[in-house]
């Protein structure tokens, strides 16, 4: 398709939204040829995607599309970071499995396709592998070489920089989205028009569309998240991960054998799945750790971090890791939409616009693979 109009308020596709679900459709319509413009909000993005872990992460995501999508996803990355001048942290998951349940889940996860790839590591090989690992009374280490880190907070502007400057895709920041009525869309600032319209609002669930996005029951669900500086020199050799990731994440927790290790965390780990804690941690070039997080939901999650969700957290950390200091340098709180029965939510108002919303907290893992999803199908 080529832009029907050259003025310069006119586009073959409207963007609504530059967080990382907005520019991966701002990406693969760019590279069909398309004339694209992206309107934010905000005078840049702030929202969900820098506030995580910039892990794209494959291995234990849900089976079926969603799986599908991050291991698409994780290709598009791959080929985009170094065009975009977008560093690579480092590469890499270790899940450590400290209990007998825990290494069974691992053993069965690896029987399934979603194992290709990944290897069970007896605790001398991950010792030598990944020497921080705190690896006392562990079974085993799931090793997947699929995942990639990169940092967020930087990932984000320097993508939209490089579509801009190598795509020619043009970005309105500063500026709401108050009507979309394909082809027409209004702003605060403008009326611009587009033969297609893809709304990406993340967290906005009361504005564009309400009324479709209501019947989806959809919650936000907040998180905790901290920078941690460890001594001198500690280096991870991934990412990091341990048991409560075994019933957090679908890939995993779906599988039967998750059941009995399910039951054992609600005895031994209560308050941790109250909270929703599961560790993830990841380094940046600086060698601080990004660590966290917990998850809290509801239909307006009150903005204050809890010490103690902090507490423990930092506490799965110290258990996981080789870790002499461990100063808490930064937090913060992040917040997405989030569904109890899919991992994203793609609606079609009409045959010429697609809201497109990520439920699970999956969008840098997964959002290239939806974008092409989206537009093979439109």
């Amino acid at each position: 398709m080529t832009c029907s109009s050259t003025h310069p308020l006119h586009y073959d596709l409207i963007v609504v939204g530059a967080g990382i679900v907005g520019l991966a459709h701002a990406y693969t319509a760019a590279r069909r040829g398309l004339k694209v413009c992206v309107v934010e909000r905000d005078a840049a993005c702030v929202g969900a995607s820098i506030r995580n872990f910039g892990f794209i992460t494959v291995t234990g995501q849900g089976a079926g599309d969603t799986w599908r999508r991050a291991r698409r996803a994780r290709q598009v990355w791959g080929e985009v970071a170094p065009q975009a001048g977008i560093a690579v942290v480092h590469q890499g998951l270790y899940l450590t499995a400290f209990r007998p349940q825990a290494l069974a889940v691992v053993e069965a996860f690896l029987r399934t396709e979603m194992g290709e790839g990944c290897e069970l590591l007896d605790l001398p090989e991950a010792a030598r592998r990944a020497p921080s690992l705190q690896l006392d009374g562990a079974q085993g280490v799931l090793y997947s070489p699929h995942e990639m880190r990169v940092e967020s907070r930087t990932a984000i502007a320097l993508l939209a920089q490089w579509l801009a400057e190598v795509h020619g895709v043009m970005f309105r920041f500063g500026e709401a989205v108050l009507e979309v009525a394909t082809p027409r869309v209004r702003t605060s600032r403008a009326v611009l028009h587009a033969e297609r319209v893809a709304v990406c609002t993340n967290t906005e669930l009361h504005g564009l569309f309400a009324e479709r996005i209501a019947p989806h029951d959809l919650r936000l669900c907040q998180l905790q998240m901290l920078r941690v500086r460890p001594e001198p020199g500690f280096q991870l050799p991934g990412s990091v991960m341990a048991d409560l990731s075994l019933v957090r994440y679908h890939g995993y927790s779906k599988l039967p054998e998750a059941a009995p290790l399910l039951a054992q965390m609600q005895r031994e780990e209560g308050e941790s799945l109250q909270h929703g804690i599961h560790l993830i941690v990841v380094q940046s070039a600086d060698g601080s750790l990004v660590v966290g997080d917990s998850h809290h939901y509801g239909a307006a999650p009150l903005p204050f971090a809890d010490q103690r969700v902090d507490d423990i957290i930092l506490r799965h950390l110290r258990e996981t890791l080789k870790l002499r200091e461990a100063t808490v340098t930064e937090r913060w709180v992040g917040l997405y939409p989030s569904s109890a029965s899919t991992d994203c939510l793609i609606d079609s108002p009409d045959e010429a616009t697609r809201v497109v919303l990520v439920t699970s907290g999956t969008g840098a893992s997964t959002a290239f693979g939806i974008a092409e999803d989206v537009f093979g199908d439109w």
